[in-house]
């Protein structure tokens, strides 16, 4: 393993050279929730050295290459909502935040295009589109903190993948901060690339272990007219027919959610399997749309519910909340992938395995999803629920958990033959392993 230097008052002196005192935080200063996301995210729960927050791009710059002279290893985020998520790093010197790269680069309302600044917060960008009637179609966790850098490099896309695809499909250019403090650009208004890969999809889910991103180009979309939501509950064979017949149609949700049980339950929305399903587009659309699902659904015994206005946004900020975001109660957080044909068996399995203490949801076309565990679970449970994903085509990642249960039950699951590829590649974009250590390999 690299042997990273020990922050001496030298490195120090450089840091102070570039950046003002605000944006250099020793670890001694830094506040609770930030020093309770980073022990999650580092071996024994060991704090860096500085909690750094540059204010502009060629800061950012300076600063990375301050550390990599000094080979300190750098431990990349936004506002750190998702800091802990995946592996544990090794090691960190250094906490490099880009929360202060908020600005708008770019807007070109009239080509639905934008250049942003890694640090802008969803929420933020969203209220900003909303003044042209545009939208990011993401839908990621803690979308009031997170920041597009952090929800770029975790690949969290959520729900509106059924209709727009995953982040990186909305990705048009990037720029990102290498491992030597120079800066490198891909895609839309390219200044200067990286030869041979393809960076909008490379930094993709990356979680800060190649560089740092510090500019996103996204295309837009136009805020649709009208929407409404179905909520289809009933046997699991009942709603799995349902879910092929509806791939099978030429419907177009925007968000096309499997549900287990226990959410089911929780939201309060029935018994059994659910399946949760938007359309968005003008209103002669979304009722056409909605009145054929619902033929749909009578056939094979499903009940039925439509939610629109303030009861649909209500709908799907609780199933947002419910297993998406952390809570002082969660032992296990994490993402699930499989062939759609068999998300509802997962589910259900998922319920069994941990007496409705589980709760998951799937995309109906991709089989990408997210599950929560409340309770303490064995390694046993974990490796059923695995071993299930992996037997159809599948993955299972765990994102939050104590370090204990990660060091045990090893994060990523990959068993797949680019292993040797993902080492190349973070060799040639990080010689000497420097940004999040150990996070994948």
């Amino acid at each position: 393993m690299y042997n990273y230097l020990v922050m001496t008052s030298e490195i120090a002196s450089q840091l102070e050279s570039i950046l003002d005192t605000q944006d250099i935080i020793p670890r001694d200063r830094v506040n609770n929730g930030w020093q309770d996301r980073v022990k999650k995210t580092i071996y024994n729960s060991c704090l860096p050295d500085y909690f750094l927050t540059p204010p502009e791009l060629k800061y950012l710059s300076n600063t990375v290459r301050i550390a990599s002279k000094n080979r300190c290893s750098i431990l990349p985020c936004g506002s750190g909502t998702k800091l802990s998520w995946g592996g544990v790093v090794s090691d960190a010197n250094l906490v490099i935040s880009t929360q202060k790269l908020n600005r708008v680069i770019d807007h070109a309302v009239s080509d639905l295009t934008i250049t942003v600044e890694a640090g802008i917060k969803l929420r933020d960008l969203q209220t900003i589109l909303g003044h042209h009637n545009q939208f990011l179609p993401i839908d990621p966790a803690y979308p009031d903190n997170a920041t597009i850098g952090g929800i770029l490099a975790t690949a969290d896309t959520g729900s509106w993948r059924q209709r727009y695809g995953g982040i990186r499909d909305l990705v048009l250019g990037l720029s990102f901060v290498r491992w030597d403090g120079e800066i490198a650009k891909a895609g839309g208004k390219v200044v200067k690339n990286v030869a041979g890969y393809d960076l909008m999809k490379l930094f993709t889910g990356s979680y800060g272990t190649l560089g740092i991103i510090s500019t996103v180009t996204f295309r837009l979309y136009p805020i649709p007219e009208a929407s409404g939501t179905l909520v289809m509950t009933g046997e699991a064979e009942n709603i799995s027919q349902m879910a092929q017949t509806f791939l099978q149609s030429g419907l177009q949700p925007t968000a096309a959610e499997m549900i287990s049980p226990s959410v089911v339950k929780t939201l309060e929305l029935g018994e059994n399997m659910g399946l949760m399903v938007r359309f968005q587009s003008i209103p002669e659309s979304v009722n056409e749309q909605s009145q054929q699902v619902q033929a749909i659904a009578e056939k094979l015994s499903i009940k039925v519910i439509f939610c629109k206005d303030e009861i649909e946004n209500n709908l799907w900020k609780q199933l947002q909340k419910l297993i998406r975001v952390d809570n002082t109660n969660v032992t296990i957080k994490g993402k699930i992938g499989i062939i759609p044909n068999q998300a509802v068996n997962w589910l259900i399995k998922l319920n069994e395995l941990t007496q409705q203490q589980g709760w998951g949801m799937i995309n109906l076309s991709s089989g990408i999803g997210q599950f929560k565990l409340d309770i303490e679970p064995s390694l046993g449970i974990l490796k059923q629920l695995r071993s299930l994903a992996q037997e159809n085509r599948g993955f299972l990642t765990i994102l939050e958990a104590d370090q204990s249960i990660k060091k045990q039950f090893e994060p990523w699951g990959y068993s797949g033959n680019a292993l040797p590829l993902m080492k190349q590649i973070k060799t040639q974009f990080d010689p000497h392993n420097l940004f999040s250590p150990s996070r994948f390999i």
